[in-house]
């Protein structure tokens, strides 16, 4: 028996087991295009679902469920970052916004001078806010 010969069939068997095999699959670009933007959409949808079943409340500021609670928070926290003798001027202005609401308004100083801030309450909490001097 020719030890050649026995070993050439158990080495291709070998080779052909290892070699990777594809398959070739094409896909059109407007495929990709199109399932990238439903892809998109359904996020953005499950966003907004998520947002709506989140209760509005800020740990440290109470529930917000209303324009006026967040203008509260807001305006707590503007205090806050102003400092320990910052007093809150004047009324804040609420806007609604699609997952909470936009607060501005104005900080009082103990010199008399003011200091505008601009805040956002997203999907129930205090997600930032802006002093402006």
């Amino acid at each position: 028996m020719d030890v050649k010969a026995s070993v050439t069939p158990i080495m291709m068997a070998g080779l052909l087991m290892a070699a990777p095999i594809h398959a070739q699959t094409v896909i059109p670009p407007r495929d990709v295009i199109g399932a990238a933007i439903v892809s998109d959409i359904a996020k953005d949808r499950q966003a907004e679902r998520e947002a709506k079943r989140q209760p509005y409340a800020t740990p440290g500021y109470g529930p917000i469920a209303s324009a006026k609670a967040g203008g509260e928070a807001c305006a707590a926290k503007a205090r806050q970052q102003a400092g320990s003798n910052a007093a809150l001027v004047g009324r804040p202005v609420t806007s609604s916004m699609s997952t909470g609401w936009e607060v501005e308004g104005q900080i009082g100083l103990t010199d008399g001078g003011t200091i505008p801030f601009i805040c956002s309450i997203r999907n129930g909490s205090v997600t930032g806010i802006l002093l402006r001097q």
